[in-house]
């Protein structure tokens, strides 16, 4: 389905370091390096804006780039070992911009040609030379840094070339661009959660401690601003949806839901009556009006009432639109679950889905735990069409409703656990599993089978020991690196299990 908001594109630093005095020693090296830099700049298009520098080697080169990137204001720094380079004529570029820096010492060439190679060819391929030095001096100047070591991945050789450059689909080059792209998608989710509105709508279901969350705490560490929403402001909305409104939901409904019958082992999951499908449908559009109205990110949401009041009524439509919205990149956390729904929007940012969750049930004869909940449920990510149950009750909650019964697609998955610790801060646990087409409850629940890499008890061992939250994100894909990396450059704990 089409976003309703995009990402934030990534501005994405760059620029060579060398030594300037070896240009008139080694005439084509200084052209030589930059066309290298120049091909770094060109993959990296495919994640973000590339703002070049150029070459970088002196101190005052190095102190106009760091000025340079400041007012291009990235997201990220990346230093190109080209050749040696003095530490002296590098340092300076980031005491100036405090872009979290990348250090990519990437050879061209799988080998030099030991019998052909001159001094200015090997200048070519010491990138190396100049790395541990770069490390040095970010490490005694407290700049946080990380070097990613492989091959250049060129797929030509450069004339002036003396061996073979063609290096693209060697591992190590594979590797090394993986480590890039996954650090470029890392500043993706800085750079949109910097922008990022989130909605707080209604209240913590009541009892639930570790729902509870600070909410300067949370933009402090994760620069999101938080809208504190009411009920009447989506009642609002609801009393300003027309008929053609309705209509295009209800044919949303239909094209993304399999409507099902009652459920052949529930009383309480029955089949939704046309009646909640118009009202699903009706909360909806009012969720998107109100989405749109607030320019909102991501929601988390709960409303516990007295029975029998009209916003009790407005909740009971809530998973279907929540659901959409999820789908088009408005994560949507049940029960004000607002560190789960920043879980959410991490995964969504980097495209790897993310559904609302929590255990379920655990299945010890296929040594799978279940997960899911009773919705919202990425639909993306589904293995077919949901499937539309009506709810007489929600699973010990109040209220009634329709429900989203799913699970996700059988293959690689990876939980994303957003949880506080007890100074206040939040943390990152990641999980990657395998999803089964093992067989699901028929009860109007999300449900995902998944296979860990170790047995129930002792991954819910290891799992419980990290003190989570009981709700998770989970995404399609074995994401654990790419996670870590994004735990890293927001400056959050990670853990991966």
């Amino acid at each position: 389905m089409e976003k309703i908001k995009d990402a934030v594109t990534p501005r994405i630093g760059l620029y060579t370091c060398g030594l300037k005095s070896y240009w008139t020693q080694f005439p084509g090296l200084k052209e030589r390096l930059l066309s290298y830099g120049e091909a770094i700049a060109q993959k990296m298009r495919a994640w973000g804006e590339v703002k070049n520098f150029g070459l970088v080697d002196d101190e005052t080169a190095a102190r106009a780039a760091g000025e340079w990137f400041n007012a291009q204001n990235v997201d990220i720094l990346f230093c190109h070992c080209g050749t040696y380079a003095t530490s002296s004529s590098i340092l300076p570029v980031h005491q100036r911009c405090r872009a979290p820096v990348i250090v990519l010492n990437l050879q061209p060439a799988a080998r030099i040609n030991y019998e052909k190679t001159t001094t200015g060819e090997w200048l070519a391929h010491c990138g190396a030379c100049v790395a541990p030095e770069i490390a040095n001096a970010f490490h005694r100047a407290g700049i946080e840094y990380t070097v990613v070591n492989g091959l250049l991945g060129l797929e030509k050789t450069p004339a002036i070339s003396l061996t073979d450059e063609n290096t693209a689909a060697r591992p190590e080059a594979v590797r090394a661009w993986r480590e890039i792209s996954q650090w470029i998608l890392a500043a993706k989710v800085a750079a949109t959660l910097k922008k990022a509105r989130f909605g707080f709508l209604g209240g913590n279901y009541s009892g639930m401690l570790d729902m509870y969350s600070d909410f300067t705490m949370l933009q402090a560490q994760s620069q999101i601003h938080v809208e504190i929403l009411e009920m009447c402001d989506l009642d609002r909305m609801v009393r300003q949806v027309t008929p053609a409104e309705i209509a295009q939901k209800l044919e949303e409904i239909h094209d993304m839901f399999e409507i099902s019958g009652d459920s052949p082992s529930d009383p309480l999951v029955k089949r939704p009556t046309d009646e909640q499908l118009r009202w699903s449908a009706t909360v909806a559009a009012a969720q998107e009006r109100m989405v749109r109205a607030y320019d909102l990110d991501a929601l988390a949401y709960y409303y516990h009432g007295s029975a029998g009041n009209d916003y009790e009524k407005l909740q009971s439509g809530f998973i279907v639109g929540h659901s959409l919205l999820t789908a088009r990149g408005i994560p949507c956390a049940g029960e004000a679950d607002i560190k789960t729904a920043l879980a959410m929007k991490i995964c969504d940012i980097l495209e790897t889905g993310g559904s609302f969750c929590e255990i379920v049930v655990t299945d010890y004869v296929d040594g799978t735990i279940l997960i899911g909940h009773d919705g919202p449920f990425h639909v993306s990510i589904s293995d077919g069409k949901p499937i539309l149950r009506g709810m007489g009750v929600y699973h010990g909650k109040k209220g009634t409703g329709v429900s989203v019964e799913a699970k996700v697609k059988a293959g690689p998955i990876t939980t994303l656990n957003v949880t506080q610790t007890i100074d206040g801060r939040l943390k990152l646990i990641i999980s990657e599993a395998e999803a089964t087409d093992g067989p699901i409850m028929a009860i109007g629940n999300t449900q995902t089978p998944a296979r860990f890499k170790y047995d129930p008890d002792t991954y819910m061992d290891r799992w419980f020991a990290e003190y989570p939250t009981h709700h998770c994100a989970l995404s399609v894909g074995h994401n654990a690196g790419l996670f870590e990396k994004t735990g890293r450059f927001l400056g959050i704990e990670t853990v991966v299990l």
